[in-house]
């Protein structure tokens, strides 16, 4: 197994676990039980989670109209998808990176 290959399962199962933590915070709003706080949902989202936390919210109708909670997760997205290309284009921009260095 690769580098690349390991880093993208164990984000996988990351995404698996914070979508249960949403799961289980929507099952204990219904159960009027104790909840998950949302800084403690929003650090798994930042942490890697952020595809479960979307899948999360979308199949399980859970924190859609909350607010700042969604405008938070969407910045966390959007942190996400930059670090995502910056990953894929690294081959790219590191092949210069030495050329500026003076």
């Amino acid at each position: 197994m690769t580098n690349t290959q390991a880093i993208l399962l164990i984000l996988a199962l990351f995404n698996v676990v914070t979508f249960c933590v949403y799961w289980w915070d929507k099952e204990a709003a219904r159960d009027w039980d104790w909840r998950v706080s949302e800084a403690r949902l929003l650090q798994f989202a930042l942490f890697g989670g952020s595809l479960g936390a979307v899948a999360a919210q979308k199949l399980l109708r859970h924190k859609t109209q909350k607010e700042p909670f969604r405008s938070h997760l969407r910045f966390i997205i959007v942190i996400h998808i930059t670090a995502f290309f910056l990953w894929l284009s690294a081959p790219l921009w590191l092949t210069y990176l030495p050329t500026l260095a003076p």
